[in-house]
């Protein structure tokens, strides 16, 4: 029981030991997805099917200790994220079925980050995050997009299409196309490619708008109104537009 108490103190608590924690784990999520990326260049070796083993297994740790402390196991078990997970422990565990699967790793940095005690702490820690965190959030959901989509032209071309070799063809592939440059020195095989590359136009396209219509909209901050529920309003704001009530925005003055 006092295992228990800890490993959940670990991923639920507020204490300074817990955030160091969860920050490791975002921090071992990227890496874990450079590695991923940066070995998709690379021959296939005993050398990197070791890493693949240990990083796996650190996964399988990691989820077998949110299973053991979570409060609605069925529940988190068809969370769309813990059944990524999954699919990544066995592609990196048993990679016959498809090593490549495991770029769905992305998918968990996504939800630590939406996390209310992960963003609460950043929010604390970090001006820059505090001050633009719609922007980071838009610029993580973009490459959240970019980076499953351009795994998934990886794994469906990859030994099929000889333009795609290796990360780095699909991911300009990917760019090019959510951007709809469409150079056409590189396309998709196939029926299903074709749908592919319309998929990757229709919400590419709605991600990086999304993200530029944050970036030239004046700055607000969320600030809800006691009156009228307003929740976003300009940084220097003295009075809510909606209702005229005074507002007190926290403000840490002019730098």
């Amino acid at each position: 029981m006092a295992l228990k108490n800890l490993v959940r103190e670990l991923y639920e608590g507020a204490s300074s030991r817990a955030h160091r924690f969860r920050y490791g784990l975002i921090t071992f999520d990227v890496a874990t997805i450079i590695f991923l990326v940066v070995s998709s260049f690379l021959p296939r070796s005993p050398f990197i099917g070791v890493i693949d083993v240990v990083i796996g297994l650190l996964i399988l740790c990691d989820f077998l200790a949110r299973f053991w402390i979570s409060h609605n196991r069925l529940g988190d078990l068809m969370n769309p994220a813990n059944l990524a997970d999954i699919v990544v422990i066995v592609s990196l565990l048993a990679p016959l079925p498809g090593e490549g699967l495991a770029f769905l790793r992305v998918v968990r940095v996504l939800r630590v980050m939406r996390s209310p005690l992960v963003l609460m702490r950043m929010r604390r820690d970090s001006r820059l995050f505090r001050e633009n965190e719609q922007t980071v959030m838009a610029a993580l959901n973009l490459g959240l997009f970019i980076f499953v989509t351009t795994g998934i032209v990886y794994e469906s071309q990859r030994g099929l299409n000889e333009h795609i070799t290796n990360y780095a063809d699909a991911l300009y592939f990917t760019v090019s196309t959510l951007t709809t440059t469409g150079f056409g020195d590189i396309t998709l095989q196939g029926h299903w490619g074709r749908m592919l590359s319309v998929l990757i136009m229709i919400f590419g396209v709605s991600l990086f708008l999304r993200l530029i219509q944050i970036l030239i909209r004046p700055h607000k901050v969320d600030h809800k109104c006691p009156d009228c529920g307003l929740l976003r309003h300009d940084a220097d704001a003295v009075h809510c537009k909606h209702c005229g009530r005074v507002l007190n925005i926290e403000d840490e003055g002019a730098v």
